[in-house]
């Protein structure tokens, strides 16, 4: 904040913003003014302006125009762009916000099933909270305990609006309070189908309407190029006036950038996203020092220098160091978070197994501690297991059920998991409600399983892209690069007359297809998951190490069978 305030000095006029720029900045829950914001996106171009001034004058005088024209066009650039980010991160945030409506309200239903009044329901789930809804609501329990409310009215006003069936959901939830107990179980059920369905159907209709966009973007930002690519052998001896520094400037500047643009838009525009469990970097099992994954791409990046010669041409050795040193930098130091993740994976997997076993065994009786025990006898899953560790421990300590599973050194306590957690704190309620808790438990797990049926469904809808970009990415691209590098070395030791040299071209090429690896399985994976740092992270580190094999086989494939 320091740097936008040392910015905003620097512009020449107070800007007036409007409406939509202060809703984006309220949504990014953004710790500056919009008056402020815009005055440092002036202050950025004023600054952009003078140093390209002084670079003008340093240039040649036969250089000037262009240098002049290049820093006009990148303050406009910036100005532009410094308007428009804001409202992207906005769009894109409130899909990734509303992703967590579902869990939102299945949430206070789980809870008005065991205590049947609004005030307990909103209370519990709005408790930790980790995103812009849960804060909302949150923030809207803590004004409602003032003034003797539930807070419901005050969190509709702010985002009802913005997903109808949130509404419709938490005005169900809210009625099923007041009503009697024959009906209580209907009103929230339906509470939860609407906001499922709410989800499923704008997943559906938002992946619909991105069809068209992304495969204009694959057509013309990756076919189209790589099919030039395929042909550039040729365009020398066509007569073409195709250089190397023109494809570095296309290849390796103006298509990324593009694609860059392209991808936010699309990200930003993405169906309703389930984004993943965060995993903090104070995780136990994620290592604090990055120095061993930089030592290791270091290394290797060392190693394929001095190996690659050996067995392929000269020029291969800078790429291969640079495209293996960094996707095994990547891979290494993503790869505890991965980790981490696909335990919260398997847990959540089996938690409606769980919350089933556990509430039929105290429906008929049965205290939560006996019933936790028993269903991780009888259950074979990562969240049995789990839950029955802490069941253990707790009974071996004589501390309750609450203390066992949440505790700070119990086994969920580390297990960086929103659902798991607002599942022990169910439990821990039902221990203290007895027999009656029974049937919310087992309501809860069927909430939960048809929730990550609406997520996987929701998934799948955008699937039919990422699969083809991540493709592309590690495999299709390197392959056609590798092979076009191939023909233009055999091109020009031909008597068809003088083709691009096959070094310049190759790394060139080299560049766009490590370029093109990061930016399609970046998007892809912001596609379908949204960005995750440690996700993007990992899967670009794999892509990056597949895109330069697949590059240098098949240049090695090309120059045996040309």
């Amino acid at each position: 904040m320091s740097l936008l305030s040392r910015l905003a000095r620097l512009a020449p006029r107070e800007p007036s913003p409007d409406p939509a720029l202060r809703g984006a900045l309220q949504i990014l829950d953004a710790d500056t003014t919009p008056e402020t914001y815009l005055r440092a996106v002036e202050g950025s171009v004023v600054a952009l302006v003078v140093a390209g001034l002084v670079g003008v004058i340093a240039t040649p005088a036969q250089l000037r125009p262009v240098t002049l024209l290049a820093v006009a066009l990148v303050a406009i650039g910036v100005r532009e762009t410094g308007r428009v980010v804001p409202r992207l991160l906005a769009t894109a945030a409130k899909q990734r916000t509303l992703g967590t409506a579902p869990w939102l309200v299945c949430r206070a239903a789980m809870r008005l099933r065991v205590t049947p009044t609004t005030e307990a329901a909103t209370a519990f789930a709005s408790r930790n909270p980790t995103g812009p809804l849960d804060r909302g609501l949150a923030a809207a329990v803590r004004r409602g305990r003032a003034t003797g409310t539930a807070g419901i009215d005050e969190f509709l006003t702010r985002w009802g609006d913005r997903f109808p069936p949130l509404r419709r959901g938490m005005r169900l939830l809210e009625r099923a309070a007041a009503a009697p107990t024959a009906e209580r179980e209907r009103d929230v059920d339906r509470a939860v189908d609407t906001v499922l369905e709410g989800v499923r159907k704008r997943a559906s209709e938002d992946a619909a309407a991105l069809r068209g966009p992304v495969t204009a973007v694959y057509a013309f930002g990756v076919l189209l190029p790589l099919a030039f690519v395929a042909a550039l052998p040729a365009t020398r001896v066509a007569g073409l006036p195709v250089s190397v520094p023109l494809l570095v400037a296309v290849y390796d500047g103006l298509l990324p950038l593009g694609l860059c643009c392209a991808a936010g838009w699309l990200v930003a525009n993405r169906p309703v996203g389930f984004p993943p469990s965060r995993v903090p970097r104070s995780h136990p099992d994620v290592p604090d020092d990055p120095r061993f994954p930089v030592a290791a791409g270091v290394a290797v990046a060392a190693c394929a220098f001095v190996a690659a010669p050996l067995l392929l041409p000269a020029w291969t050795r800078s790429f291969a160091a640079v495209g293996f040193g960094v996707g095994t930098a990547l891979t290494l130091h993503y790869r505890p978070y991965r980790a981490v993740r696909e335990e919260v994976r398997a847990v959540e997997t089996g938690l409606p197994d769980v919350l089933h076993g556990v509430g039929r065994r105290v429906s008929s009786g049965d205290p939560v501690e006996t019933a936790l025990s028993a269903t991780a006898a009888e259950l074979d899953s990562h969240a049995a297991d789990l839950f029955g560790t802490a069941a253990d421990r707790g009974a071996a300590l004589g501390v309750g059920v609450r203390e066992s599973l949440l505790g700070e050194h119990g086994p969920i306590a580390r297990l960086p998991s929103r659902r798991t957690r607002d599942a022990a704190r169910l439990l821990a309620a039902a221990a203290s409600e007895g027999r009656p808790a029974g049937s919310a438990l087992v309501a809860a797990g069927d909430h939960l399983a048809e929730l990550a049926r609406v997520e996987a469904q929701a998934r799948r809808s955008i699937q039919h892209a990422t699969k083809t970009m991540g493709n592309t990415a590690a495999v299709f691209g390197p392959l056609v690069g590798g092979v076009t590098v191939a023909l233009a070395g055999r091109v020009g030791g031909s008597r068809l007359g003088e083709t691009l040299p096959q070094a310049p071209l190759a790394l060139a090429i080299g560049g766009y297809v490590l370029l093109l690896a990061a930016l399609l399985t970046g998007l892809a994976t912001g596609l379908e998951r949204g960005f995750d740092r440690a996700l993007v992270g990992y899967r670009v580190g794999l892509a990056l190490l597949a895109a330069t094999a697949t590059y240098l086989a098949a240049v090695v494939a090309g120059t045996l069978v040309a």
